[in-house]
C-alpha cells in the first residue's frame, strides 16, 4: 500500500533537498551531471559564471547528498562530479508516493454546521 502521511522528519528532509535545488544554477549543474560524469572546467565553460560561484553551488550539492565528488589519481586539480544514484532514486520515491492522487483523502468532517453535537464530541475526546 501507499503511504498516506508523511512525518515531519521526512518532509524536513525533502525540504531541504528542494531548498537546494530550488537555485537555478545548482539546477542546471545537477542536470549537465546527470548527462554523464563532468569535471569542474567542463561545468565552468557550460554555465559561464564564475569559478568560485561554481565551487560554492557544488558544496551545496555535495552537502545534499544530491552529487558525489572524485578527485583524479594522477592530478589532483582535476575533480570529476556524479550523480549520487541513491539519493536520486529516494528523491524520486518520495515525489511518486508523495504526489500521488490515491494519497488524496476525503473531508473529514470535524467543524461545521454539518456535524452533529456526538461527533463533536467524539472529535474533543480523540483531542485530548
Amino acid at each position: 500500500m501507499d503511504k498516506i502521511e508523511y512525518s515531519t522528519e521526512e518532509l524536513l528532509d525533502i525540504t531541504r533537498w528542494l531548498k537546494v535545488i530550488c537555485e537555478p544554477n545548482r539546477l542546471f549543474l545537477l542536470e549537465k551531471i546527470i548527462e554523464g560524469v563532468q569535471c569542474n572546467c567542463e561545468l565552468g565553460s557550460v554555465l559561464n559564471i564564475a569559478p568560485n560561484l561554481i565551487s560554492h553551488h557544488l558544496s551545496v550539492l555535495r552537502e545534499a547528498g544530491l552529487i558525489e565528488a572524485e578527485r583524479d589519481p594522477d592530478d589532483a586539480r582535476w575533480i570529476y562530479f556524479s550523480v549520487n544514484t541513491k539519493a536520486m532514486e529516494d528523491f524520486r520515491l518520495f515525489f511518486d508516493g508523495f504526489f500521488n492522487s490515491k494519497r488524496i483523502q476525503p473531508r473529514r468532517l470535524s467543524c461545521g454546521p454539518q456535524v452533529t453535537e456526538e461527533q463533536r464530541k467524539s472529535f474533543a475526546r480523540m483531542e485530548q
